[in-house]
């Protein structure tokens, strides 16, 4: 996977943890630093840990999903972008607003689960793992930090438009891995 395909995929996941930060920073007025600093730790440290994850596994299977391995990374990038466009207009959908040490290792993971899967597509697609999760976590970090910011000044701002793109990033990435 080329440099740019790698950043595009790190934006795309990392908007999660943005728009989750981004609610925070709309609600909590105390400790920005420290809570800033805190989500966006957390939240890189699991997108880092999840590919990585998803990548060992994935090798450890590599000869039977080899013969299928564009077609498996199109289905998930796919099947991400479109889930992720279609929870944009899910009016459920909450953040949760306390950051005790419990709930902050629950967003870490809550936001992270995407990047399971993007692991084993970056493993079919014989990515450098290491360069893949050090961008991957470092541009979730900034994102998730510079989103709690955002919040903490802009008190009204919809993050749908955020996340349709992140969702069209990926589906762009699918149909780019069948090239």
């Amino acid at each position: 996977m080329s440099f740019i395909s790698l950043l595009l995929l790190a934006i795309a996941l990392s908007v999660d943890a943005c728009v989750v930060s981004f609610a925070h920073g709309l609600v909590l007025n105390e400790s920005k630093f420290i809570n800033a600093f805190s989500l966006g730790f957390v939240t890189g440290g699991f997108q880092a840990l999840m590919p990585l994850i998803g990548y060992y596994l994935t090798q450890s299977m590599l000869k039977y999903v080899e013969p299928f391995g564009k077609w498996l990374v199109f289905a998930i990038f796919m099947y991400l972008g479109i889930k992720i466009i279609q929870d944009t207009y899910n009016d459920d959908k909450e953040a949760p607003l306390c950051l005790s040490f419990k709930c902050i290792l629950l967003i870490g993971l809550a936001t992270s689960i995407d990047a399971l899967a993007a692991g084993v597509t970056l493993s079919l697609t014989s990515t450098n793992i290491l360069k893949a999760v050090i961008l991957i976590g470092l541009t979730t970090f900034l994102f998730s930090f510079a989103g709690y910011w955002c919040g903490c000044f802009m008190k009204k701002l919809s993050t749908k438009v955020l996340e349709i793109i992140a969702g069209l990033i990926l589906i762009f990435l699918s149909v780019k891995s069948l090239f």
